[in-house]
């Protein structure tokens, strides 16, 4: 890469985590944005990104994409869709894909875009948007090595913790799974908790806070936890992390185990309670509702 070319990074979907991390960028790099919502171009024109009215238009040039997506089929889609990005791509540019979707369709993915002379950089990250707005996040990558360098600015700017898993795509995904699985775990153990505490006639929030300083604690009962407490309001808990992900996220995760002949059976029961919040109306709500398929009332 030419010390003398600004590095140009187009941003796709500034939302919630995309416009905190674009902005990070933008404060170093050059940083083009694009989301369907004009509101949201608008915020990311005010903090430095150079707005654009289609993703296509924003990777043009771009030495390094950043795209976080739903699931495989959406990943598919930006790509390689009716209007998908991988041609309007410059030969060389790197995509570094932050989003968890499942290893089997990273590689199909990375397969595609090597054909047209694009590496993909499958780099899952935790932290939210507070964090990624200081480029404090945990992010795993596996990518080749020349992938990896070529998308190093953009990394080590949103990273205060950058492990370098594997040396070739999907590796990211492998371990993002590893960590879901006790992500989703760890939440529906802090829920089924509290939900007996409370049975038993304890103080909700003495009790947490007494769990979380001792060997129970665990850092999504001391995140979570609280939310968990407000679930039963009557508008719940701010959704920071939808229920429905961890529905995508278990999903892969057992799919995965079954793939490996590995039984899992914990991560199985944590996969039906977001299942059941699902079907019950809670998709949408913040995953610590999922308290509330365990005990529906406090009463």
């Amino acid at each position: 890469m030419s010390t003398s070319t600004p590095y140009t990074v187009a941003a796709l979907g500034l939302g919630a985590m995309g416009l905190p991390m674009a902005t990070r960028l933008a404060s170093q790099l050059n940083v083009n944005g694009f989301d369907i919502a004009p509101a949201r171009l608008e915020l990311a024109e005010a903090a430095g990104i150079t707005p654009h009215t289609s993703a296509a238009s924003a990777v043009v040039g771009a030495d390094a994409v950043l795209l976080a997506v739903r699931n495989g089929e959406q990943l598919r889609e930006v790509l390689f869709g009716a209007a998908g990005i991988a041609s309007s791509l410059t030969t060389g540019a790197v995509v570094i894909m932050t989003s968890t979707v499942g290893i089997d369709d990273v590689i199909d993915v990375a397969a595609r875009l090597a054909d047209l002379g694009i590496q993909l950089v499958d780099a899952p990250l935790s932290g939210g948007p507070a964090r990624a707005g200081q480029g404090d996040l945990l992010i795993v990558v596996g990518a080749e090595p020349s992938a990896r360098e070529r998308a190093m600015p953009v990394l080590e700017l949103l990273a205060s913790t950058l492990t370098i898993i594997g040396d070739k795509p999907g590796d990211g995904q492998a371990f993002k799974t590893v960590n879901q699985l006790l992500c989703g775990v760890h939440i529906a153990a802090a829920a089924e908790a509290l939900a007996l505490a409370d049975r038993l006639g304890l103080d909700t929030e003495k009790t947490l806070e007494t769990l979380a300083a001792g060997a129970a604690g665990s850092f999504m009962l001391a995140n979570r936890g609280p939310r968990m407490l407000e679930a039963y309001r009557d508008r719940g808990a701010e959704v920071l992390s939808r229920l429905d992900i961890f529905v995508k996220d278990m999903g892969i995760v057992t799919t995965a185990a079954r793939t490996a002949g590995l039984p899992t059976p914990v991560a199985s029961a944590a996969e039906q309670l977001y299942l059941l919040g699902a079907a019950q109306g809670s998709a949408a709500l913040d995953d610590s509702a999922v308290i509330t398929v365990i005990a529906p009332s406090t009463n």
